[in-house]
């Protein structure tokens, strides 16, 4: 993993209520299928937290993750950028590539916080797990 861990006590009060917030959304996801359940919470740039998790489907290509379920949240109530993200799954693991790109659309680079559920947390960046985004264009400005 491409991330620096940290002490769970030395988190300032804005990581730790993310970081519950994540915990929280983790007890309602919907993993009959492979039991891997994972909480997100998003700051917007308002300061507003949003929560996801993740939502499997028999077609598992259908399957929604957690970030993307809290980024979407984030959107549609008006939010344009993205300041921090928290993450907990049971082994601490990353967001995937699909939801890496996904933010890279609302943050230029966006602290990561990632955890398991034995208190175990590490520190990341979208820069640093997704170096060579795409980039987000303005395609009202580009030649086409």
């Amino acid at each position: 993993m491409n991330a620096e861990p940290v002490s769970l006590g030395g988190l300032d009060d804005a990581w730790r209520s993310l970081l519950a917030a994540a915990q929280e959304a983790r007890g309602r996801a919907y993993t009959p299928y492979s039991r891997f359940a994972v909480g997100a919470a998003v700051r917007g740039g308002s300061g507003r937290i949003y929560t996801g998790a993740n939502i499997e489907n028999a077609s598992s290509g259908l399957t929604v993750c957690a970030e993307r379920v809290a980024v979407w949240k984030a959107i549609f109530e008006s939010e344009q950028t993205l300041d921090a993200l928290a993450l907990i799954t049971e082994t601490g693991a990353t967001p995937c590539g699909a939801c890496r790109q996904v933010l890279s659309e609302f943050a230029a680079d966006l602290p990561i916080l990632v955890a398991d559920t034995q208190g175990r947390v590490w520190m990341t960046s979208l820069a640093a797990l997704l170096p060579d985004a795409f980039p987000r264009v303005s395609y009202a400005e580009t030649d086409q």
